[in-house]
C-alpha cells in the first residue's frame, strides 16, 4: 500500500515538475523567433523530400523508386524530431498544430504564427524545387491514383491522418516523444502509410504538403481533397484519444511546445 502511493506521490511531483518546466520555457517571449524558424525550416526540409522524390524521379528517368519516395518523408521527419523536436514540438503540419490546440496541448494564441511558419516552409522548398529543375513531376503535387475519384482521395487521407494524429497524440502522453520513441513511431507510421496509400490519394496527411506544390505551380483541381481530409482526419484522431486516454497530459504539452535547454538560456544571457 506504501508503495503505491509513493508512485502516486512521485508521478504526482513529476506532472508538476513537467508544467513548471514547459510554462518556464514555453512562455518566454524572448525563444519565439527559434521556434517559429524552426517550423520553418523544418517544413521546408520535409516537403523538399516528400515533393522533391517525385521530381527527382522525373529529371533522373526513373533513378527513385516509388518506395523510396514514400519512405524518404518518414526518415526526414524522424531526423527532424530529434534535431528540433525540443525547440519547437516538431509540428511541421498544420493538422498536427489544430491537433495539440483542440486537445489542450497547445495555446490557441499561437496557432497562426505556427501555420503561417509552415506555410512559408513548404512553399520556399516548392520554389527551391521550381528553380532547380522547373516543372519536373508536377513539383511532387500529391494527386489521386488513376481511377481513384475525390471523395475516395479524401476518405483516404483522412483515415491516415487520424492515424498519424493518434500516433503523434500518443506518443506525446507519455514522457516518450522528445527521444527514441516518439521519433521512430511518428516517421515508421508515415513511411508505412506511403507504402501501402500512396497509389491511393498520395499518402500526403499534411495539407501544407500539398498546397505548397500546387501553388507554385497554379493547380488547385484537387487541393481541396489535401486540405478537408487531414483536418477532419486531426479531429477524428483527437475524439479517439480523448476515448482512449482522457484528458491532455503534461506530458503531451511538452511535446506540443517544446522545451528549450535552460543551460543554453543562461549561457546566452552570461
Amino acid at each position: 500500500m506504501k508503495s503505491k502511493n509513493k508512485v502516486r506521490s512521485n508521478t504526482s511531483v513529476n506532472r508538476s515538475m513537467l508544467n513548471v518546466q514547459a510554462s518556464h520555457d514555453f512562455l518566454d517571449s524572448a525563444f519565439e523567433w527559434r521556434r517559429i524558424f524552426a517550423e520553418i525550416w523544418g517544413t521546408f526540409l520535409l516537403v523538399l523530400v516528400a515533393a522533391g522524390g517525385g521530381v527527382v524521379r522525373d529529371v533522373s528517368g526513373g533513378g527513385v523508386s516509388s518506395a523510396m519516395i514514400v519512405v524518404a518523408p518518414g526518415l526526414m521527419v524522424m531526423a527532424i524530431i530529434y534535431f528540433m523536436g525540443t525547440v519547437s514540438g516538431a509540428h511541421l503540419n498544420p493538422a498536427v498544430t489544430l491537433a495539440f490546440a483542440i486537445r489542450g496541448n497547445f495555446p490557441w494564441r499561437r496557432v497562426p504564427g505556427y501555420i503561417l511558419a509552415q506555410v512559408i516552409g513548404g512553399i520556399a522548398a516548392a520554389l527551391f524545387l521550381r528553380a532547380m529543375f522547373g516543372t519536373a513531376g508536377s513539383l511532387g503535387a500529391t494527386v489521386p491514383g488513376i481511377g481513384m475519384g475525390g471523395v475516395k482521395a479524401m476518405v483516404m487521407e483522412i483515415v491516415l491522418t487520424a492515424g498519424l494524429v493518434n500516433t503523434i497524440l500518443g506518443t506525446s502522453s507519455g514522457a516518450r516523444n522528445i527521444g527514441t520513441n516518439g521519433a521512430l513511431a511518428v516517421g515508421a507510421y508515415i513511411a508505412l502509410a506511403g507504402l501501402w496509400a500512396s497509389p491511393i490519394s498520395g499518402a500526403s496527411m499534411n495539407p501544407v504538403r500539398s498546397l505548397a506544390p500546387d501553388l507554385v505551380r497554379g493547380d488547385f483541381h484537387t487541393s481541396w481533397i489535401y486540405v478537408v481530409g487531414p483536418i477532419l482526419g486531426a479531429l477524428m484522431a483527437v475524439l479517439f484519444e480523448w476515448i482512449l486516454k482522457g484528458k491532455a497530459t503534461a506530458a503531451g504539452t511538452l511535446a506540443a511546445q517544446g522545451i528549450l535547454d535552460e543551460e543554453d538560456e543562461s549561457a546566452s544571457n552570461e
